[in-house]
């Protein structure tokens, strides 16, 4: 049991390194579009709640420490039988705490604004009967490894004396109900506002907020209207939420702000795309009402504009050149901090702050099918630095862009006549048959339509649903046309893998095709564009070596822990840079960081550049200690271990990071913008919540890195293609999706999701 907050504290800042940062000021000094023109206000809703329980002390506590200066604390207040404050996000104990098995069989049924409800409701119990029920996770998406750490609930004026809040909210859902049971929450308000200084209080009822309007002078506590549902019915008018949104000089008579879902301000359709931005928040400036906005949370699906970007969606509120709302309500308060603070108002021609290259997965292939035109097109426009191309061969021997060599993959071919050339190549694909693009001739496969990745489907996160079949597969010359004419663009990565599988058993020279493609689109000359060749065969590279004087990427395919020195020496010989994956820099267990590798550092002591992949936007493919952020992944990547190069299916996300306003600070550096600790988090689950400890891995040998050389092309096999399965038109198993790290709640928006794939 973490009972010492003295000691909590002390590994909190220890995880995050904020001991000389934590009370820095704002980097903003920007004009605003806010009432006030001040910064928006970053609101934590029950603290840190998307990490920690929902109003412990630690949620609170961590959101202080990752956050904005001025960070305001949110608490729900719920009434005891004794009257007692409590914060608690819900007006029922049952999902967030472990009341059911303190108090078993103890439930209750009553009539919650008309509606039947049953459960543990607050008011049935004292406070000293809540001081033996523990806090939990309420929302089962996110982890319990903390549910073991008896969190015990929090009173308001526990909330205020333990943890000191900058700012202090208190959200008032249920007056009515607790009115009828003869608890007063009005009087509750009025006296804890004696003892604490309290700065916004909210409700979604009316009746309450004008029965407290003249004892709060607006200077010192503000008095929001909170807007449910626009169908839902607010119970001391009468009038649905949408009805009183047409009367907003009736609000402003007893308050002076509203909070509301963000959809009242940036609509989406019933696909989850963005719908044009409504009036409300210019209108309600206009009579002097601030605006604050709800349902910042990244863990749950958000409109498919923002490619999965929490910090895309955040910016689209407070920085779209037309208005900014006032405040963000949010349960990972790290990621509108980052907002405000570093990457509003940065303009089209911010300048660059890190150097670290972005290079291209498949080109925005997060965004659309892979390897197609329109990707390779949006990761040029999305600022990347060097836009990949991993080379297939056609069966009439046509080199192209492809992100496998199985075409099932990334097109629709098995809704084709040509799924029965579906076969089983153990040395290509260890497990489950495919289609691969050396059965079929370019002029058939440039006719498939394209499928747009979907790594995390399992968990029913989709990618870009209306585009998910758009664009063309290219040719490699005509993708080094296209590139050789982006001014803009430093260089390509050409990727060439099953050299001599192609070479001895399908009579195609990969090496020599790359080779020829390049020299005729004029890269073997002096040029602005840089050339790289990667591969995870040795032989490949020293063939390249041999022949060209391109730049060589080496590719480790599996998690290492280390290298050693000699296999280390052995790359030098053949190459200058080496792509790594995210877990040979930070090994997970469970989805957290419990330590870092030498992987890296020692690369780099022998002048070997490293490239770490792949960095996606969903937040199942991100640590816990990320924080469900993918800007905070990649700025712990990059400040954390001194990468040279990040690869990425999401460039727009990786290159706004590059121009951030919280780089280079020094000492000045605000803790969202420090690379976190590893083990920061695991450090602090309680011992009999650990999972099993995960074994070490493994260091790269010397045996692993030298090839065999590329066996000569098989000139009797040439454009040969292998016996197809036993079943002719059965669709073949795809490749397994990649390993993430978190599950997935279903929601409504997740089952919809869902039905999309279906369409």
């Amino acid at each position: 049991m973490w009972n010492s907050r003295a000691l909590y504290l002390l590994l909190l800042y220890s995880f995050l390194l904020l001991a000389s940062v934590s009370a820095q000021k704002s980097n903003t000094t920007s004009a605003w579009k806010t009432l006030s023109g001040s910064p928006p206000l970053v609101i934590a809703r029950g603290g840190f709640s998307g990490i920690f329980p929902d109003s412990s002390d630690y949620a609170y506590n961590l959101a202080i420490i990752t956050s904005v200066p001025g960070i305001i604390l949110w608490c729900d207040v719920q009434l005891t039988k004794d009257g007692a404050g409590i914060c608690f996000p819900d007006i029922k104990l049952d999902n967030a705490t472990d009341i059911s098995n303190i108090f078993q069989n103890k439930s209750t049924n009553y009539l919650v604004n008309g509606v039947p409800t049953g459960g543990y409701f607050s008011k049935d119990y004292t406070l000293k009967d809540l001081s033996n029920v523990p806090l939990t996770q309420g929302v089962y998406s996110r982890n319990s490894f903390f549910d073991g750490n008896q969190f015990a609930i929090l009173t308001v004026d526990d909330l205020v004396t333990a943890v000191s809040p900058p700012g202090l909210w208190l959200n008032i859902q249920h007056d009515a109900f607790y009115s009828q049971h003869n608890l007063s929450m009005r009087s509750f308000v009025l006296s804890v506002s004696r003892r604490v200084i309290v700065n916004y209080i909210s409700s979604p009822e009316v009746g309450f907020l004008r029965s407290i309007t003249a004892r709060f002078n607006p200077k010192t506590t503000k008095l929001v209207f909170r807007f449910l549902g626009q169908d839902d019915t607010e119970p001391s008018t009468n009038q649905t939420y949408g009805s009183l949104l047409k009367n907003l000089t009736f609000i402003k008579t007893f308050a002076s702000g509203i909070l509301v879902p963000k959809g009242y301000i940036w609509p989406v359709d019933a696909s989850l795309y963005l719908q044009p931005h409504t009036s409300l928040v210019t209108d309600a400036h206009k009579l002097g009402l601030e605006v604050f906005a709800s349902d910042f949370i990244n863990d749950v699906p958000f409109s498919y504009n923002y490619s999965y970007d929490p910090v895309a969606e955040c910016l689209q509120f407070i920085d779209n050149g037309n208005f900014s709302v006032d405040g963000l309500l949010s349960d990972f308060p790290v990621t509108p901090s980052e907002a405000v603070d570093c990457f509003a108002h940065l303009g089209s021609n911010a300048k660059q702050i890190d150097n670290t290259l972005i290079i291209s997965k498949y080109g925005s292939s997060g965004d659309f099918p892979a390897c197609t035109d329109i990707a390779y097109k949006q990761a040029v426009s999305d600022g990347v630095d060097i836009l990949d191309c991993p080379v297939q061969i056609s069966k009439d021997g046509t080199p192209f862009c492809s992100s496998s060599i199985d075409l099932i993959d990334s097109t629709v071919v098995t809704q084709t006549n040509f799924s029965i050339l579906a076969a089983t190549i153990p040395e290509i694909k260890p497990t489950g048959s495919g289609i691969f693009s050396f059965s079929l001739n370019w002029d058939d496969i440039k006719s498939l339509t394209p499928s747009i990745l979907n790594p995390s489907v399992k968990y029913n996160l989709i990618r870009n649903p209306k585009y998910r079949n758009v664009g063309s597969l290219l040719t490699l010359s005509e993708f080094l046309s296209f590139t050789k004419n982006q001014t803009s663009l430093p260089g390509v990565v050409i990727i060439i893998e099953n050299a001599a599988y192609l070479a001895e058993k399908q009579g195609f020279g990969v090496t020599d095709s790359v080779i020829d493609a390049l020299s005729k689109a004029g890269y073997d000359k002096p040029g602005t564009q840089k050339v790289f060749i990667q591969s995870t065969d040795s032989s490949v590279l020293i063939k390249f070596k041999e022949k060209t004087n391109y730049e060589r990427v080496y590719k480790i395919d599996e998690a290492v822990g280390d290298a050693a020195t000699s296999a280390v020496d052995d790359i030098k010989s053949f190459a200058s840079s080496v792509v790594v994956n995210k877990n040979s820099v930070f090994p997970l267990n469970d989805g957290f960081l419990v330590t870092s590798t030498n992987t890296v550092s020692k690369l780099k002591s022998s002048n070997l550049s490293v490239f770490v992949e792949t960095f996606s936007n969903e937040f199942v493919s991100q640590a816990w200690d990320f924080f469900s952020d993918a800007t905070s992944e990649i700025n712990s990547y990059i400040q954390g271990t001194d990468i040279d190069g990040v690869i990425t299916d999401f460039p727009k996300t990786a290159n706004r990071y590059r121009k951030n306003k919280c780089l280079n600070l020094g000492k000045n550096t605000p803790p969202y913008m420090l690379a976190v600790q590893t083990g920061g988090l695991f450090g602090l689950i309680s011992k009999g919540y650990l999972p099993p400890a995960a074994a070490p891995l493994p260091p790269l040998s010397d045996s692993e890195v030298i090839e065999a050389p590329l066996p000569p092309v098989s000139k009797g096999v040439q454009a040969s293609s292998p016996a197809p399965e036993t079943n002719p038109g059965t669709q073949p198993k795809g490749n397994a999706q990649p390993k993430v790290i978190a599950c997935f709640f279903l929601s409504s928006l997740a089952v919809l999701v869902t039905s999309l794939i279906l369409i």
